[in-house]
């Protein structure tokens, strides 16, 4: 079956319910623990998995969506978080070892270039003008960033709770930590937060990420309370804030009081058009029009959680992953429990935006 001409059942304009996502393909060889992280390069389509099994997996992407591996290093511990430099020629990762590694993909080798005093949540490559800088934000609740060149980090951050989550989308970086804290960064001035809030939603923060194809900037949060805040970063333009739930399912058929609750795992933007994904607990994934305030797509992914995703550089590929995203402890890791990596190819009306209405 040729990859870009799989076809989708779908009804309705706003707020498409979709098949099951049956017609996506797998990628063989996936990594044998929870899948963590996922990123793909900005220069073609290879794509780095990260893992509880304390690997970074590398693949290549054909068109056909057929997949072959390429690479994979190791960490002392779980990876919990991949990236790429925007040359597409190294691979990043954090982990629970509290060590940064980079893998060069020219040469084969894997180094260590980061280093904390608490497992590394979240790696982000920073394009900036004069040169590229890699931002680690770390549950010993700071963040720091590395001049490559350089065996100590240029300069480092103290936040006021743990690292959970952190997006950059130059100048503009979003840290979102414990106890609901976000901090907004302009990276002109990296060292003191541009703005300090606290997050409109209730419930802890799982995900923060920044706006893409957008002239005004902004960020969506995404929570454990199957909710997602829309929030721009200015004053003049706080009128266009708002939430919603979504990942919510109703108690039985007749109920329609959506009362089970399910956490957000990821939020990915897409690259041309800014419309935006989200993953749940729920095995769901949805696209969204943040503008037009409203659904594009939905589908049933997996009876199993979706813990990350990712679109390629140009977004025709869409990448999740289904394994256990521990939101019911370590008892709730069953055997059996799937772990799949899943590629998705993104139609037009799936992810282009929606006339606003008048």
């Amino acid at each position: 079956m040729s990859f870009f001409n799989t076809t989708a059942t779908t009804t309705g304009v706003s707020g498409t319910t979709s098949t099951s996502a049956d017609k996506d393909v797998e990628v063989p060889e996936p990594p044998t623990d929870s899948i963590s992280s996922l990123a793909f390069s900005s220069q073609a389509d290879y794509l780095a998995v990260g893992s509880w099994d304390n690997s970074v997996r590398i693949y290549e992407v054909g068109t056909g969506g057929q997949t072959q591996g390429k690479a994979m290093y190791q960490h002392n511990g779980p990876v919990l978080s991949v990236c790429w430099n925007k040359e597409g020629n190294k691979v990043f990762s954090g982990g629970a070892d509290n060590a940064g590694r980079m893998f060069d993909i020219t040469t084969g080798q894997s180094t260590q270039v980061a280093q904390h005093e608490a497992p590394i949540k979240v790696v982000k490559w920073i394009d900036a003008p004069q040169a590229g800088i890699l931002a680690t934000g770390s549950w010993d609740k700071t963040v720091k960033y590395w001049d490559l060149r350089s065996s100590s980090p240029v300069a480092s951050v103290q936040l006021p709770e743990r690292c959970y989550t952190l997006d950059v989308q130059y100048p503009l970086m979003v840290v979102g930590t414990a106890e609901r804290h976000i901090q907004i960064y302009n990276l002109t001035n990296p060292t003191t937060a541009y703005k300090s809030i606290q997050s409109t939603l209730k419930w802890q923060t799982r995900v923060v990420s920044c706006f893409t194809a957008s002239t005004v900037s902004g960020f969506a949060v995404g929570s454990v309370e199957g909710r997602v805040a829309i929030q721009y970063i200015e004053d003049k333009d706080s009128s266009n804030n708002f939430s919603f739930k979504c990942h919510r399912r109703d108690s039985s058929p007749n109920a329609k009081d959506q009362a089970l609750v399910f956490a957000v795992n990821d939020i990915s933007f897409h690259p041309v058009h800014g419309t935006f994904s989200t993953c749940g607990s729920d095995g769901t994934i949805h696209f969204w029009d943040k503008d037009a305030r409203t659904r594009l797509k939905t589908f049933e992914a997996s009876p199993g959680p979706i813990t990350t995703t990712a679109f390629n550089r140009n977004g025709t590929v869409f990448a999740y992953a289904v394994s256990y995203d521990w939101s019911k402890g370590h008892s709730g890791m069953t055997p059996g429990m799937p772990n799949k990596l899943m590629l998705h190819a993104c139609k037009d009306e799936e992810v282009k935006k929606r006339p606003r209405s008048k």
